[in-house]
C-alpha cells in the first residue's frame, strides 16, 4: 500500500511485474515508499510527476480520510460547550425546583427560612429580633378634622377593645377567621396602588373588587387609584376619571375637590401639573382617587393632565419620602395626607410600610395579598416581591394561546431560579409589592422612598437611546433595576402562592407593540444590571454571570432560531447528523416538560408547551427582529388606545417654560395651620418612638393620646418571633 495525495494505492499487481513501465526512478520510489506517503517523493522527478495521475487512476482503491488540527479542536470545543450548556440548563432547572420544593412555602410560614436556605436573610440581620423593632414615627400632632367632616367620620369610627388600644391599631386576625398557624399573621399598613389610563369600567371594577375582597384586613389597606389624565378609552362613553369616581362611595364633602399642584415628570411648562384628590370608600375599604386634570392652559387639549405611568408611581413614592423625612409637602401631598388620615381614622401616612402595585386589568385572587404581606413581615431583607401572573383570556385567540406557557415558564423557571439568589431581575408592573421602608435595629431604612432611587427614577429630561428605553418603555423593570443597584444586599423574591389573572393582548398587532417595549427594555436593563458587581455569587456561579448569559441569549435569539431550523432540516436529509447540537436542542425543549411533570402534575400545560414550541419562530425571530428594528420607537403603540387618537405621540415635547413660582411647597404644620385656621406649635413635633403611647382617634375632632396596656404597643406591627394574641373580649 502507498498513499499518493489523498488516494490509497494497492501496488500488489505492480510489484509482481518484472518490468518498470514508469521508469527506474519511479519504480525505485514506489518500492522504497511502501506503507508510507509517496506523494512528495514522486514530485522530485519529472517522470514521477507524469506518472502520478496514471498511478492513481490504475491502482487507487480508496481515499485517505484526514482530520486537521482545526477539525480536532472544533470537536473538542463542541463537546465541552455541549457539556457546559447542558450542565447550566440542568443546574438552573434544579435550582428552580429547589426553590419550589423547599423555600417557597417557608417564605410565609412563621419563622420563615432557616439554615443554609436563609443565608442571605441571616447575613442581612433577619434573625436578630432587634432588627424587627419598628423605628420612630413622625409625630404629626393632633389632626384637626373639619367640622363638616366630623359626623361622617364619627359614625364609622372604631371603638377600643377596653384596654386602651384603638381597634384600628389592633391585629385583625379575627377577620381572617382566627389566627392561622400556617402563615404569619402580622398586619402591615399597605397601599393598594392602581394606575389606570384608558381602561373601561368592567376592567377597573374587576381589579378593585378583587383587591377589596381579599382576605387581608380592611383596616390595614387603602386604595390609591391614579387616573393618568382626562382620558376616554376607545369604545368608552365616559372618561376614565368619571368611571373611577363613579365607582366610589364619596363623602358629600369630598365630591368636588379643588385641583392641587405638584411637580410632574415632564419638560417645559408641563412640569407643573394639577390633580384632584377624591376621598371615599370602595366596598368599605378606604379609597383615595387622584385625577390628573392638568393646568388651566391645557384643560381644553387632548390628554390633559397626562404625564405617564412613571409619573403616577412617583406621586406615591415622592409623597411617602417627604412624609417619612418630615420634608416640605406640595399642595397635592398635603391633600393626600389629611384625607388619607381622615379615611384611616387617625392613622397617619408614616405608619404605612408596603405598597402593592397593580394594573387596572388585573384580578387578584383572594389570599394573594395576605401571602405577600406575610412574606414581607417574615423577612425584613425582602424589599420587593411578585406573585404568579396567569392569563385570564387564554382561549380568546391563537395570540393568547401562545402566551400561556411563556407566562408559566417565566415564573416557575426564571423567577424561581432567580429567587434562590434573592434577585428577581424584573418585578412585573401588573402585580408587585414593594417595601416603602424597612425596620432595622429600632430605626427605619427608606427603600422605595429612598431619595437616591427617586432622584434617578424622576429624570424628566431623557436624551440618549439607552435612557429612553429604560425610562419611557420599561419603567417597571427599571424600578427593579434601580432597587437592586441601590440595595444589592437586599432581596427581590417570587411568592408563587400569591396569584393574579390578567388580560393579555388577543391581537397580533397589540402583542407586537407590547413585546417591542418589553424586549427593548429588557436588553437595556440587563446592560445596567450586568455592571453591578455586588450581586450574589462568585464567577460563573453568580447572578452577574447569569444576567450576562440572559443578555447574550436575548440578543442572539433571531440567529438561534435560524440555526435551529437549519439543524432540523440538516438532520432530516443528512446521513451524518450533528448529534451534539441535537442533544442541546432536546435538552432546551425537553426540560420544561420535566419541570411541569414534577411541579404542577397538569397535563394541560404540556399541551400549552406544544403550542408555544410551534410558535417559537414568532417568539425568537419575528418579535425580537421587529423590536431591534424599532429601537428608537418609544411610543406605547397599540397597547393603550384612546378615543380619537390615531397614533400615540407619547407625552409631548417640551413647550413653554416651567414657572416654579406656581408650585407651592410648605411644611406639614404650615399647611395644617392654613387649613384649620389654628396655629400649630412646631416644638411639639419630635420623633415618636415605639415605646411612646400611640395616638387613638376617638371619633371627634382630634386625635387624643391613650396609654395602652403592656404588650399592645406593637399590635399594629408584631415583633419578630412573637405569637399573635387577639383579645376577644
Amino acid at each position: 500500500m502507498v498513499v499518493v495525495g489523498s488516494s490509497v494505492l494497492n501496488l500488489t499487481s505492480y510489484l509482481k511485474t518484472t518490468t518498470s513501465p514508469y521508469g527506474a526512478a519511479v519504480d525505485s520510489t514506489l518500492r522504497n515508499s511502501l506503507g508510507n506517503d509517496a506523494s512528495y517523493a514522486l514530485m522530485y522527478s519529472a517522470a514521477g510527476k507524469e506518472a502520478r495521475n496514471c498511478l492513481v487512476a490504475r491502482y487507487a482503491i480508496g481515499v485517505m480520510e484526514t482530520e486537521t488540527g482545526g477539525c480536532i479542536a472544533d470537536k473538542i470545543i463542541m463537546n465541552i460547550m455541549l457539556v457546559v450548556i447542558i450542565a447550566m440548563i440542568v443546574i438552573r432547572y434544579s435550582m428552580a425546583l429547589l426553590f419550589q420544593w423547599f423555600i417557597a412555602s417557608r417564605l410565609v410560614k412563621p419563622g420563615g427560612r432557616s439554615n443554609w436556605l436563609a443565608w442571605r436573610s441571616i447575613k442581612g440581620g433577619n434573625d436578630d429580633p432587634a432588627n424587627h423593632i419598628p423605628g420612630p414615627y413622625n409625630n404629626y400632632g393632633p389632626m384637626n378634622i373639619s367640622r363638616n367632616s366630623a359626623t361622617s367620620l364619627g359614625s364609622s369610627s372604631s371603638r377600643g377593645n377596653g384596654n386602651g388600644t384603638p381597634l384600628s391599631e389592633q391585629s385583625s386576625a379575627i377577620e381572617l377567621g382566627g389566627a392561622r398557624s400556617d402563615i404569619v399573621n402580622t398586619e402591615l399598613y399597605t397601599v393598594l396602588l392602581v394606575t389606570c389610563y384608558s381602561e373601561g369600567e368592567e376592567g377597573l371594577r374587576c381589579t378593585m373588587d378583587s383587591l377589596a375582597e381579599t382576605t387581608y384586613s380592611k383596616k390595614h389597606k387603602i386604595f390609591f387609584v391614579i387616573a393618568d389624565g382626562m382620558i376616554t378609552g376607545e369604545g368608552e362613553t365616559r372618561s376614565t376619571p368619571e368611571i373611577v369616581t363613579g365607582m366610589m362611595d364619596l363623602d358629600p364633602t369630598m365630591a368636588n375637590p379643588k385641583p392641587s399642584s405638584y411637580l410632574a415628570i415632564a419638560d417645559g411648562e408641563k412640569q407643573l401639573n394639577m390633580a384632584k384628590v377624591y376621598a371615599g370608600h370602595y366596598k368599605n375599604v378606604p379609597c383615595i382617587a387622584i385625577i390628573k386634570c392638568g393646568t388651566e392652559e391645557e384643560k381644553d387639549t387632548p390628554k390633559a393632565g397626562n404625564r405617564g405611568k412613571r409619573d403616577s408611581q412617583l406621586i406615591l413614592m415622592s409623597y411617602f419620602q417627604r412624609v417619612m423625612f418630615n420634608d416640605r409637602l406640595s399642595e397635592l401631598d398635603y391633600e393626600l395626607f389629611w384625607k388619607m388620615t381622615w379615611l384611616m381614622k387617625g392613622v397617619t401616612p408614616d405608619k404605612f410600610e408596603l405598597v402593592l402595585m397593580v394594573d387596572a386589568d388585573t384580578k387578584v385572587l383572594p389570599d394573594a395579598l395576605t401571602y405577600m404581606v406575610a412574606a414581607m413581615a417574615n423577612d425584613i431583607t425582602i424589599m420587593g416581591l411578585c406573585g404568579e401572573t396567569r392569563i385570564a383570556n387564554k382561549r380568546a385567540s391563537w395570540v393568547t394561546a401562545i402566551q400561556v406557557f411563556e407566562y408559566y415558564i417565566s415564573h416557575h423557571y426564571a423567577k424561581a431560579f432567580e429567587s434562590l439568589f434573592g434577585i428577581v431581575t424584573c418585578l412585573p408592573g401588573c402585580f408587585s409589592m414593594y417595601r416603602i421602608k424597612s425596620p432595622k435595629n429600632g430605626a427605619w431604612v427608606p427603600i422605595l422612598a429612598n431619595p437616591d432611587i427617586i432622584l434617578e427614577y424622576n429624570q424628566n429630561v431623557v436624551t440618549t437611546l439607552h435612557e429612553k428605553n429604560l425610562l419611557l418603555l420599561g419603567e417597571d423593570r427599571f424600578l427593579t433595576t434601580l432597587m437592586l443597584r441601590t440595595f444589592p444586599k437586599r432581596q427581590m423574591m417570587f411568592v408563587p402562592q400569591a396569584r393574579c389573572k390578567t388580560v393579555v393582548p388577543d391581537e397580533f398587532k397589540v402583542l407586537l407593540s407590547q413585546r417591542r417595549r418589553w424586549i427593548n427594555s429588557t436588553v437595556h436593563n440587563l446592560m445596567e444590571l450586568v455592571l453591578v458587581s455586588d450581586l450574589c455569587g462568585i464567577a460563573c456561579l453568580s447572578m452577574q454571570f447569569s444576567i450576562f448569559i440572559d443578555l447574550i441569549g436575548t440578543l442572539v435569539l433571531p440567529a438561534a432560531i435560524c440555526m435551529t431550523i437549519y439543524l432540523i432540516i440538516n438532520t432530516s436529509i443528512s446521513s451524518n447528523p450533528q448529534w451534539q447540537s441535537l442533544a442541546l436542542l432536546l435538552a432546551i425543549l425537553g426540560m420544561p416538560a420535566v419541570l411541569i411533570a414534577i411541579t404542577t402534575f397538569k397535563f394541560i400545560y404540556v399541551v400549552w408547551m406544544c403550542v408555544y414550541i410551534c410558535a417559537l419562530p414568532i417568539w425568537n425571530f419575528v418579535l425580537p427582529v421587529y423590536s431591534f428594528w424599532h429601537f428608537d420607537d418609544f411610543s406605547w403603540g397599540a397597547t393603550r388606545v384612546i378615543a380619537g387618537e390615531k397614533k400615540d405621540k407619547g407625552h409631548g415635547d417640551a413647550e413653554g417654560k416651567f414657572d416654579s413660582a406656581r408650585l407651592v411647597m410648605k411644611k406639614w404644620e404650615d399647611w395644617e395651620s392654613e387649613r384649620t385656621g389654628q396655629r400649630v406649635n412646631k416644638n411639639k413635633f419630635a420623633l415618636k418612638t415605639p415605646h411612646d403611647p400611640p395616638a387613638a382617634f376617638d371619633g371627634k375632632n382630634t386625635v387624643t393620646p391613650v396609654t395602652p396596656g403592656f404588650g399592645t404597643i406593637f399590635n399594629d406591627r408584631k415583633m419578630y418571633g412573637s405569637s399573635p394574641s387577639v383579645n376577644l373580649s
